[in-house]
């Protein structure tokens, strides 16, 4: 298997977030999405900002258990200081290590604990999110205008996922067995107060038709967009609501405009971990007393 260096990872990443913004771009009427853009409602767009910031308080609650599971556990405080600098890097800092792989090094710099056992918490921390966004999304399916056989589908996907889960948990990763109830309540919250600000801001576009099914495309966008082929899922996350859009009739800019304006909310938001980049004193890293 051939591994490529950093910059050529970053190099591709960017390529494909620039090609795929481009197809996009290209199958739209740019100035329709402008003037939805100008429109907006700021007072739902600041709802749905603050329902964002709900659902990356929880996530960071939830990568603690995680941590805590490998003796790891940080104090609250700095465990949140940590996740909003790694949000920071995942959205902005395009090269091979991000976010995620930023946290395993510093943990395993200033505690020693082993890298494998680091990288497995926070991967396991972003599958726990992709479940949650899988169920939920399979449960909207009786709603949307999906022929029915894949209603019956989706619903049958729900217990079948729920059951890998747990057995991959018990067989493969038994260090993060406990905690397990409490990290999938968390995730469950992640997504719902992530679902409810994508909501947000179809209330702010003044979009009330078939609100089930843009926040379904929402939802399969959410997956895609934590596969690592694009920066910070920018890109990704617009041609899974263009095709999507396509597929079920739905209005293409306003897609668009819904997915844009998320990125602009989670870059707002990411955006605040610069702080943490730049003065990595403020960090301030503490081990939780037990």
């Amino acid at each position: 298997m051939i591994k490529l260096p950093g910059y050529v990872k970053a190099l591709l990443k960017i390529a494909l977030s620039a090609a795929a913004l481009w197809y996009v771009f290209s199958k739209i009427d740019l100035a329709e999405v402008i003037s939805i853009f100008k429109s907006v409602n700021y007072f739902w767009l600041l709802a749905a900002t603050l329902l964002f910031v709900v659902s990356k308080l929880l996530s960071s609650l939830r990568l603690n258990v995680f941590f805590r599971n490998i003796n790891c556990g940080l104090t609250e405080k700095s465990n949140l200081r940590l996740y909003l600098l790694g949000m920071y890097y995942n959205l902005f800092l395009p090269g091979g290590i991000g976010g995620d792989g930023y946290k395993v090094y510093l943990l395993n710099k200033k505690y020693q604990v082993k890298v494998k056992k680091l990288f497995q918490a926070v991967l396991l921390d972003r599958v726990n999110g992709v479940l949650a966004l899988f169920v939920l999304a399979m449960l909207l399916t009786p709603f949307i205008s999906v022929p029915e056989i894949y209603k019956y589908i989706g619903i049958a996907l729900v217990p079948v996922a729920i059951v890998f889960y747990y057995a991959g948990i018990r067989f493969f990763f038994r260090d993060f067995s406990p905690g397990l109830h409490t990290t999938n309540l968390y995730s469950l919250g992640v997504q719902l107060a992530q679902l409810i600000s994508a909501w947000f801001i179809l209330m702010a576009n003044h979009s009330h038709d078939q609100a089930l099914s843009y926040l379904f495309l929402f939802l399969v966008s959410s997956i895609v967009a934590t596969l690592p082929f694009t920066i910070g899922g920018i890109g990704s996350r617009e041609i899974t609501f263009l095709f999507g859009a396509e597929i079920m009739h739905l209005d293409i800019h306003l897609s668009i405009a819904l997915s844009l304006l998320f990125y602009v909310i989670t870059a707002f938001v990411s955006l605040f971990g610069i702080y943490y980049s730049l003065n990595e004193k403020a960090l301030n890293l503490q081990h939780e007393i037990s």
